[in-house]
């Protein structure tokens, strides 16, 4: 049996088309007219005004966090599950983030504890979407507006999804995008900032594109970054993008699938299909191991890996990573939830090239390496 990836990308579209386009015109620099188009379009597919194309989307929540003018003593909220990319940009920015724990059967951030993790400090709450279904941002955007915090949404993983019927990366002050190739649109490398503020967006134009002054173009009155996307770039995403709906429907037949072959295994704890106000996208498809079983998810992917299925764990929770504990951060905060999901979850070949057959031969797999262990 051949290698099962965790992901491999769709690219059977325009994506050749439009690269052409590029090298025949000489327009592969971050100059070329696919960029402008690429924003325009992916902001209107969200329901924003504005759309700022930058290289990835780590550096999309690092210029978001310093447009909206957070820094030296302020505080972020965000979820301890979750990428390290969102709280290193707090702490890049000069801030400190506060944790909050998940929820258990979303695995997203637990907003019934973000209200008392608020002081007088804190001017932002960082809601990041995590694996196919989205933040309840309804009883969050409240308490923003209630402390008047700012919202940063953080939708990497939630090309395509809508929470209370209303796209994810329409909420709150700025939303942040990743295009990496497990994303349903890619660009290889990038990212995108969306906002309805003028003046967010142009901070964030600015910022990636070194602070350049328009009128003394080597004249600069702050330090920016080169966060600049190619137009090479643009043009993949351009044309992924066409596909979005469809690269969607996919996503959720292929959950669908995963979920109706692995409801009846013992042991595995599968993702909700849908809550109250979202329907699963199944990004990835995650899976978390029971309590009783005697093994955790690393010994399981080893075994899973022997046998040529693809697989990745979950994000390391915040508080444990070691990096912060060096910096002395996060002393003694315990995450149960997400300290849980680390050492228990991780996900299967997700990605939109999988074929049904493969799916089947997952479940299968996996289903034996369960009685095994078990036994």
């Amino acid at each position: 049996m051949s290698m099962i990836p965790v992901n491999e990308p769709l690219l059977d579209g325009n994506e050749l088309k439009y690269l052409e386009e590029c090298i025949r015109t000489g327009w592969i620099s971050s100059e070329g007219p696919f960029v402008a188009r690429f924003e325009e379009n992916f902001a209107a597919r969200v329901g924003r005004k504005y759309g700022v194309a930058v290289s990835n989307g780590t550096v999309a929540l690092e210029a978001s966090l310093v447009a909206l003018g957070i820094g030296c003593g302020d505080e972020v909220i965000l979820p301890a599950f979750t990428i390290i990319s969102c709280a290193s940009a707090v702490v890049r920015a000069g801030a400190k983030p506060v944790l909050v724990d998940s929820d258990p059967l979303t695995w997203n951030m637990d907003v019934s504890r973000i209200e008392s993790r608020i002081t007088p400090r804190t001017k932002a709450i960082m809601a990041v979407h995590i694996y196919g279904l989205p933040v309840d941002m309804k009883p969050l955007l409240d308490l923003a507006d209630r402390y008047g915090l700012h919202v940063i949404e953080d939708a990497a993983e939630a090309h395509g999804l809508t929470c209370y019927g209303a796209p994810c990366g329409s909420f709150g002050d700025i939303s942040t995008f990743s295009f990496y190739p497990n994303k349903l649109v890619t660009t290889g490398e990038g990212g995108m900032i969306v906002t309805d503020d003028a003046g967010l967006a142009d901070k964030c134009r600015s910022l990636r594109n070194l602070c350049f002054k328009p009128e003394k173009r080597f004249v600069h009155d702050e330090l920016g970054y080169n966060f600049r996307m190619t137009n090479l770039q643009a043009a993949l995403g351009l044309a992924q993008l066409e596909r979005l709906d469809e690269f969607a429907q996919r996503k959720r037949f292929m959950g669908k699938r995963y979920s109706e072959l692995l409801s009846g295994v013992e042991g595995l704890e599968i993702p909700l299909e849908c809550t109250g106000y979202a329907e699963n996208i199944y990004w990835v498809f995650g899976i978390v191991l029971k309590d009783g079983l005697q093994f955790d998810a690393e010994r399981m992917m080893r075994q899973l890996g022997g046998k040529k299925i693809g697989t990745r764990p979950f994000f390391w929770p915040m508080h444990e990573q070691p990096v912060f504990r060096k910096m002395g951060m996060f002393d003694g905060e315990q995450y149960p939830v997400a300290e849980r999901l680390a050492r228990r979850g991780f996900y299967l070949p997700s990605g939109l090239a999988v074929t049904e057959r493969q799916i089947a031969t997952v479940c299968s797999v996996l289903a034996d390496a369960l009685k095994e262990n078990a036994a």
